[in-house]
């Protein structure tokens, strides 16, 4: 099995950071892998339960430190249940649009389409400023013929 990234863009799985390398892909667990991960999920669920129990008993008998205990077991019990879905599932994310079927939106709200243009147009005086003082050619223009 070749792990090398994929070159070629595919509408379905590229995102904001470009394409998806096969060895990112998600990959959902079937077969052996879900029931060891089942299993896991189980043991772990039942050692936090007899913690839980446990810490419970010592903090109704005066152990003042085991109540932080109470309430921190099910929040292990919390983690393993997000953890277990995300092995489960390949750590996938809902699937998202292609560009294709996203609404053309315009790339700036035309109420700020002249703040935009006024920006840019103070973008490239400074360059040029910064080009003069450096004594180099302004970006985007030709050099002189000589």
């Amino acid at each position: 099995m070749d792990d090398a990234p994929t070159t070629e863009p595919s509408p379905d799985r590229d995102g904001p950071a470009g394409p998806v390398t096969d060895a990112g892909a998600a990959r959902r667990a079937t077969g052996v892998e879900a029931v060891k991960v089942h299993l896991t999920l189980f043991v772990v669920l039942a050692l936090c339960a007899v913690a839980f129990r446990f810490e419970l008993v010592r903090a109704l008998g005066g152990n003042g430190l085991s109540w932080a205990y109470v309430f921190e077991w099910p929040l292990f019990a919390i983690f393993a249940l997000y953890m277990w879905w995300n092995v489960l599932h390949g750590g996938r994310t809902p699937r998202r649009r292609s560009h294709r079927e996203r609404p053309a939106a315009p790339a700036v709200d035309p109420r700020y389409a002249g703040m935009l243009e006024a920006w840019q147009a103070h973008q490239r005086e400074l360059q040029a400023a910064q080009a003069e003082a450096e004594g180099r050619d302004p970006p985007g223009d030709a050099p002189p013929a000589r």
